[in-house]
């Protein structure tokens, strides 16, 4: 299975990384768990998890991190690396096209490296088969010769360490996912913790302001740190043309009725979908390809990057007849739902 795209490429509130976005995150990126916030429970048993491999000298088990995009993975692997003092190597599933590709990879690390492999349930199958005896014995099997005449080179690997990250772990296979030692899922983030984010990006991008705007913010970031630091750069810009540099209250709203996104981070294009069901469709159930042909948008972009922030709030129901509209999304309208005699 392909990777969800979010196909408009200037959706402001998109989880999905955009050009420009590693940028901001490396400038922004935390360097130390202390730093990290949010996670609780992970921040926790890692820094035990760290704390022990470094009593031993050892490398960490090999470490799996799932959850939607923009929570942080990426972050968190380079966080593990400053913390347990080891070299980061980092690639992505889809980079590795070739089974010569990862053992050269593999090749070229030394003791205590880790290896990040972003997108990890994209690997084809014949490079995933490599990787089983590299992960589980530290060895590499290498194929030389064809048909009757062939045979296997096994060569030895230092102890190394391999964090993968995916917004998909049901597209792991068993083999692979069994091989990790340690999993963890990033789940969306705590407003409060979205809030102390805002504020320490607006710290280090030397930006003033205001506690009120700060919460305007977090509210529309979705509870995404990627979303968070994005939706700061636009009112910075919006603030610096508009205003005095110094983002208020009455900035924030202003760019944010500009960007067209509301208190609750939905953008047109969210509220295009709950309208469509609800004009079209009665409110539904509505099939997901009725739906993407009414729409003009993706089957899969509707599934993967439209609908589970929809669910997430609650305004979007998902059937085997279809998609249904809540009364919550009538709501958020400012429509009365079917059956009920005033708004709901």
């Amino acid at each position: 299975m392909k990777k969800p795209q979010d196909n408009t490429p200037d959706r402001l509130i998109s989880p999905i990384e955009r050009q420009g976005d590693d940028t901001l995150d490396l400038s922004l990126r935390p360097k130390t768990l202390g730093e990290y916030i949010g996670q609780e429970r992970i921040k926790a048993n890692l820094n035990i998890t760290i704390t022990a491999a470094k009593k031993r000298e050892e490398p960490i088990e090999h470490v799996l991190l799932y959850g939607a995009p923009g929570l942080g993975k990426t972050t968190l692997a380079h966080v593990i690396a400053n913390e347990i003092g080891a070299n980061i190597r980092v690639t992505s599933g889809p980079a590795i096209e070739k089974s010569g590709d990862l053992a050269a990879i593999l090749t070229n690390l030394e003791k205590g490296d880790i290896l990040f492999i972003d997108e990890i349930h994209r690997l084809n199958k014949t490079v995933e088969e490599i990787l089983y005896p590299a992960m589980e014995d530290y060895a590499l099997d290498i194929i030389m010769g064809k048909g009757p005449t062939a045979r296997t080179l096994r060569l030895d690997l230092p102890r190394f360490t391999i964090i993968g990250a995916t917004t998909m772990a049901s597209l792991l296979s068993a083999p692979l996912r069994d091989r990790f030692g340690i999993t963890h899922h990033l789940n969306f983030y705590e407003i409060a913790d979205i809030e102390k984010i805002i504020k320490r990006s607006a710290g280090i991008l030397n930006i003033k302001i205001d506690a009120t705007a700060s919460e305007a913010i977090a509210s529309r970031s979705r509870r995404t740190p990627r979303i968070a630091n994005r939706l700061l750069k636009r009112v910075r810009d919006y603030c610096e043309v508009k205003g005095d540099g110094q983002i208020t209250l009455a900035d924030c709203l202003a760019a944010f009725k500009l960007l067209e996104v509301d208190e609750l981070g939905l953008d047109l294009i969210d509220r295009r979908i709950l309208e469509t069901i609800v004009h079209k469709f009665k409110g539904g159930p509505v099939g997901l390809n009725t739906l993407a042909a009414a729409t003009g948008e993706d089957m899969d972009t509707i599934e993967n990057v439209y609908e589970p922030y929809l669910m997430q709030l609650g305004f979007l129901d998902r059937s085997p007849r279809g998609r249904m509209v809540t009364h919550l999304g009538y709501e958020h309208l400012g429509l009365r739902m079917p059956g009920t005699g005033s708004l709901v």
